[in-house]
């Protein structure tokens, strides 16, 4: 399909080209992450909390906000443990679908209701905050800080709306065999800042905004 002044491709074309992509790759990096979790067990949960501490910045009192893991993500709460000693902590909420995620207070111990999805959430009495560094879990990455979601948008909405408010840290938490040579990306796909998996943590190559 293309327009008619130039011969080019429409802007429709080439997002139903990155969603087809994107379709095709998230079927892959399911299987790809449900094998590596198989085989790690809780040591790359061990292993990520201790390279996410030695290398990833987090200013003190910062509020980190997790996420509680589902099915087959890699478990960040033994990192979120040893965080909350020394900073704030929280856990992202759904509220509804297509809308930014809301976080609340969270610390080591405290009850969680099942919410929507079945992810396991702090209460409505929990404190509203806003992190300061953000643990976003995925399906598959590249170097240059892309991430591939499950297609819903939440992620990338609440990171669209903390930094159009300010300074926040994204950090994407993976598998390091889930890592792919290149992750489609149309403009409403938010860049990571650092990656960490098992294998250690490192700032990405680019962004989607200069990453070509």
């Amino acid at each position: 399909m293309t327009n008619g002044h130039r011969g080019l491709a429409s802007p429709a074309f080439f997002h139903g080209a990155v969603e087809a992509a994107k379709r095709a790759l998230r079927d892959e990096a399911r299987t790809r992450r449900a094998a590596a979790h198989a085989r790690s067990g809780d040591g790359a949960a061990l292993a990520v909390r201790d390279a996410f501490l030695d290398q990833v910045p987090v200013p003190a009192g910062a509020v980190v906000a997790g996420y509680s893991p589902i099915r087959d993500e890699l478990d960040v709460m033994p990192l979120m443990e040893r965080l909350a000693a020394a900073h704030i902590c929280a856990l992202p909420v759904v509220t509804a679908p297509a809308t930014p995620l809301v976080f609340r207070r969270w610390r080591p111990g405290d009850a969680l209701e099942r919410g929507q999805f079945g992810v396991a959430s702090p209460g409505a009495s929990a404190p509203e905050l806003r992190p300061d560094v953000l643990l976003v879990p995925m399906l598959a990455f590249d170097r240059f800080g892309r991430r591939m979601g499950y297609g819903a948008g939440f992620y990338d909405r609440t990171l669209a709306r903390l930094r159009s408010q300010g300074t926040v840290l994204a950090v994407g938490i993976a598998f390091a065999e889930q890592e792919v040579p290149s992750v489609p990306v149309d403009g409403h796909d938010q860049a990571l800042d650092w990656i960490v998996t098992e294998r250690g943590a490192f700032r990405p190559a680019g962004s989607l905004e200069n990453s070509g």
